[in-house]
């Protein structure tokens, strides 16, 4: 999935050089909301271990584009369903996001989902299936970024993001 290559770039001066790099198909993100009875937004958050940090992180629901020529909305879609269980009547671009532009070509596409319906989740490795989903209201989950709970980089940019969407 993932390729480490040496690759060669012509710097703003013209200059040539050669960094390492990991070339990625990317990956897909959504930040599903529900309202509910008085109009009160709160999103589906995930808690599951995550191996290189060696603890479990509160993440939104998300996941690599390992279907080759899968469009990013079926990718959102499939994992939603994967990660937390819902359908989403519509999803709304948020952002691109280049978490590690230093390092590697990846793009995190992250939508904003509503309208979702519960049904079974799809869990895949030992990671979904020990994790958890949270069902947090929009501004404690925003709250949880501040207070450094949520340091996730999509994570964090996809709740601000859907927090300004929706004032």
């Amino acid at each position: 999935m993932w390729r480490v290559v040496v690759a060669d770039f012509e710097a703003p001066d013209g200059s040539t050089f050669q960094r390492d790099i990991v070339r990625s198909p990317g990956a897909v993100a959504a930040v599903p909301v529900v309202f509910d009875a008085e109009g009160n937004p709160s999103v589906a958050l995930i808690r599951q271990y995550r191996p290189p940090y060696e603890r479990e992180i509160i993440e939104i629901p998300a996941g690599m584009r390992d279907v080759d020529g899968e469009p990013t909305e079926e990718t959102a879609r499939r994992e939603l369903v994967e990660e937390a269980g819902l359908v989403p009547a519509t999803l709304e671009l948020l952002t691109e996001l280049l978490p590690s532009p230093g390092l590697t070509d990846s793009v995190t596409t992250i939508y904003l989902a509503s309208g979702c319906t519960p049904v079974p989740r799809s869990l895949h490795g030992p990671e979904e299936e020990h994790s958890a989903i949270l069902h947090v209201r929009l501004d404690e989950a925003v709250a949880m970024v501040v207070r450094g709970e949520i340091t996730d980089a999509k994570s964090v940019v996809g709740l601000l993001l859907t927090e300004r969407r929706l004032r």
